[in-house]
């Protein structure tokens, strides 16, 4: 009983890899990836799941990254900046340009 669940778990494994190379690294449509996954089998609520939660997860993934490049970009600008008003003998020009750059790179996608 316990090795048909394993089975069965790692047959489901397979399908959410498989479904997943397809949407990242072969930038295949959802669409495409159903049709692809109908094609090995699956009925069309589970093709349909599938790529739905895979979607879901690829974009938590990209706000996460565009959080910790507004994080960041927030911290190298405002870090140049105060070394800069420190007067420290120094513009701090980079940091502040950087951190603004990764600032809004991050800000973009977030909302994107």
């Amino acid at each position: 009983m316990e090795t048909a669940n394993q089975e069965s778990q790692e047959a489901v494994n397979q399908l959410y890899n498989y479904a997943a190379t397809l949407l990242v690294h072969q930038n295949k449509s959802a669409y495409e990836t159903k049709a692809l996954l109908i094609e090995k089998g699956l009925s069309i609520e589970n093709a349909g799941y599938i790529v739905d939660t895979i979607e879901e997860q690829i974009q938590e993934a990209k706000n996460e990254k565009a959080k910790k490049d507004m994080l960041y970009g927030a911290l190298w600008c405002v870090g140049g900046t105060a070394l800069t008003l420190a007067n420290v003998g120094f513009i701090f020009w980079g940091a502040i340009l950087f951190g603004g750059i990764q600032f809004f790179r991050g800000l973009i996608n977030l909302n994107s």
